[in-house]
């Protein structure tokens, strides 16, 4: 079997998996926001492992692009689909199988890590010292078992039984208007200091500066990078809390 990882990681979380993943199976790592060539790339494996952060039990936006883009390369290759989620997402990772027509009998694996939240405005879910360091240490352990499990052919599925899809049905039912919403929901305050690191980051190219000033272009992914990354707390997407606490991404 030879491998290759894409991943789409909003703060680092679904990075750190590819990135751990790829580094226990020999393979290739690549982020989908890379210049690289995918097609060469597909054609060099016959397996492809997809990573991305599971949003309201929805793909993102980005990673269904990627996924429509490259969909004739996808349906030739067997898949494992790994899925970050903050709590529960029901049937996160079929989501993305849900994008490939037929793809069932060709997908070895599926599983979902808990990871710390990244959605460093939203007071119902605080980030805690614990959960920084227990959350990815458990899904590192999750790792290992997964990793033994495809080497041995073990083949496992998760959230493809009924209570999954139930489960996912009370969030990707809300989802589609939220993300909707959202595309046009970048903001800047007053204390934005104009460096234009938003602008660099955004991996929707949503952000650009004119005229000293931030403006959006109606294409956001609700990935938290810019939120999590301003070095004066002054972006928000969505949510309009100003951060008092930022996400800054596992430590590997």
């Amino acid at each position: 079997m030879k491998i290759i990882v894409f991943y789409f990681s909003g703060t680092g979380n679904s990075e750190f998996i590819a990135g751990q993943f790829a580094k226990r199976m020999g393979a290739e790592c690549h982020s989908i926001e890379e210049k690289a060539d995918f097609k060469k790339l597909f054609d060099m494996v016959d397996t492809v492992a997809v990573v991305y952060p599971v949003y309201g039990s929805c793909v993102p936006r980005i990673m269904r692009e990627f996924a429509e883009l490259y969909l004739d390369e996808f349906k030739e290759k067997k898949l494992i689909i790994f899925c970050t989620q903050m709590v529960f997402s029901g049937d996160g990772a079929r989501a993305f199988a849900r994008l490939i027509p037929n793809c069932g009998e060709h997908i070895l694996y599926a599983e979902h890590f808990k990871m710390p939240n990244n959605i460093c405005n939203f007071p119902l879910f605080p980030m805690t010292e614990k959960e920084l360091v227990t959350k990815p240490e458990k899904a590192v352990k999750r790792l290992d078992k997964t990793c033994n499990n495809i080497r041995n052919g073990v083949i496992k599925k998760r959230g493809w039984n009924i209570f999954s899809a139930l489960l996912g049905k009370t969030q990707n039912v809300a989802y589609p208007k939220i993300e909707e919403k959202a595309r046009h929901s970048f903001r800047a305050d007053d204390t934005c200091i104009k460096c234009g690191l938003c602008v660099r980051i955004c991996p929707m190219n949503n952000l650009e500066m004119v005229n000293g000033q931030v403006i959006q272009k109606d294409n956001c992914t609700i990935c938290y990078r810019c939120v999590n990354a301003c070095p004066k707390q002054a972006a928000t997407v969505f949510l309009k809390v100003k951060p008092k606490r930022q996400y800054k991404g596992p430590e590997s």
